[in-house]
């Protein structure tokens, strides 16, 4: 196969004539692998995170909600209205608020989510979350979360009192708490959810605000959670205008909003890695264009054209970023593959917890490799270290041939 002879040459100056390739060659390929690796890896996880995140958030509450300013007078009625339109898959109504918690001289102040225990299965996994006791909502009972359990000390079968905020807007009334009886304890994974919400029947949360009727809105379950607004806007064309329906990614847009800035952060930050290793690979072709003077002068002797000479840089800095990136994909999807693994032995040889199952939720490094990222940091990675070539380029390109051969 007949190469152009800048790339041929190229590949010539790469390898050394005592050695297959040169230690500095070596170390700036390095430098490249090392900082693709990083930055596969590190988004790899946010990616992860976010993944993580969403699971846990739908785990919990319903891909849609519907809602009114008032109380709902007419949820039955609504809900099934909601069923018929395409592409739900349940509905159910709630009644939802803050309440006060005290167990034995411990208080707390979660919210309280009434419900149908029937059509809760149909837009919630709270049913099958029960780490301990079973889930029962009837004849007073009450599931919590495991955070909010351990915080109080309460076990399944343990009386608590519940008080609402109305019990003390009318001085003129004394209200007694309501006593719950613990029939379970859930844990989805994720602390907001399971340090601050208790869960009881819909008739219970009507007594404790003193409701006869109604509902304060209605969980809607989808068939495709990751795009609800299509089915979002036909339900509100269904019931009318006058309703709220929000979806969950509108409720959590602050929060999805900080991992996506955290993690386009972090790719800002950890670039810096390439683009020093960038600089190692413009070190290696200076001293090239330095050690092989004579040779380039007697190319430019023989009339060669000053963009034939540049290119021959350019290609070495290509051929080393594209070495560097691959071997940094494949370093970096090995390291993520074993990243657990990994985990438990730095923790098992340094006998510290590395990621504390108390403070995550999470017993393993969550990781989702997304090849549109991997794609963008070849891309990124290949273009800072061919334009590395730029300044040697430009020194042999203009290097006087008479000078370069004076002393031959």
């Amino acid at each position: 196969m007949n190469l152009p002879f800048s790339l041929f040459l190229a590949l010539k100056y790469l390898k050394p004539k005592r050695t297959f390739l040169s230690v500095v060659t070596l170390i700036s390929i390095l430098g490249v692998l090392l900082g693709v690796a990083v930055l596969i890896i590190v988004l790899s996880v946010m990616s992860g995170f976010d993944e993580m995140w969403r699971d846990k958030i739908l785990s919990f509450n319903a891909h849609v909600t519907v809602s009114t300013p008032e109380v709902m007078t007419d949820e039955d009625a609504l809900v099934d209205r909601i069923r018929e339109v395409p592409g739900v898959k349940g509905a159910a109504p709630y009644v939802q608020g803050l309440v006060f918690l005290q167990y034995h001289d411990r208080v707390y102040t979660p919210v309280v989510r009434g419900v149908d225990p029937e059509q809760e299965k149909t837009v919630s996994r709270i049913p099958n979350s029960i780490v301990e006791g079973r889930f029962s909502v009837e004849d007073d009972e009450v599931v919590i979360g495991s955070d909010l359990a351990q915080r109080l000390g309460i076990r399944v079968g343990d009386s608590i009192l519940v008080y609402s905020p109305q019990n003390f807007a009318n001085v003129d009334e004394l209200h007694l708490p309501e006593q719950l009886t613990v029939a379970g304890i859930f844990e989805v994974g994720m602390w907001e959810f399971d340090m601050g919400f208790i869960i009881t029947s819909i008739a219970k949360a009507r007594d404790l605000y003193h409701m006869e009727e109604g509902a304060h809105g209605i969980q809607v379950m989808v068939e495709d959670p990751y795009r609800p607004h299509t089915t979002a806007r036909a339900i509100l064309d269904a019931i009318g205008m006058e309703y709220d329906v929000e979806t969950w990614i509108e409720q959590n847009r602050q929060l999805f909003a900080a991992l996506r800035v955290e993690k386009n952060m972090m790719f800002f930050l950890l670039i810096f890695i390439t683009i020093v290793a960038a600089f190692g690979i413009t070190n290696t072709l200076i001293t090239v264009a330095v050690q092989k003077t004579r040779e380039i002068g007697l190319l430019k002797a023989l009339g060669f054209k000053s963009d034939t000479v540049m290119r021959v840089f350019f290609w070495q800095s290509w051929i080393e970023g594209t070495l560097g990136t691959v071997l940094g994909i494949g370093f970096g999807l090995l390291v993520l593959q074993y990243r657990n693994d990994l985990l438990r032995f730095l923790s098992r040889e340094f006998s510290m917890e590395l990621f504390p199952k108390e403070l995550y939720h999470l017993s393993e490094i969550p990781a989702v490799v997304n090849w549109g990222d991997i794609g963008l940091i070849a891309l990124v990675a290949m273009a800072i270290c061919t334009l590395a070539g730029v300044v040697p380029a430009l020194r042999a390109a203009r290097l006087d041939p008479v000078t370069a051969l004076r002393y031959e």
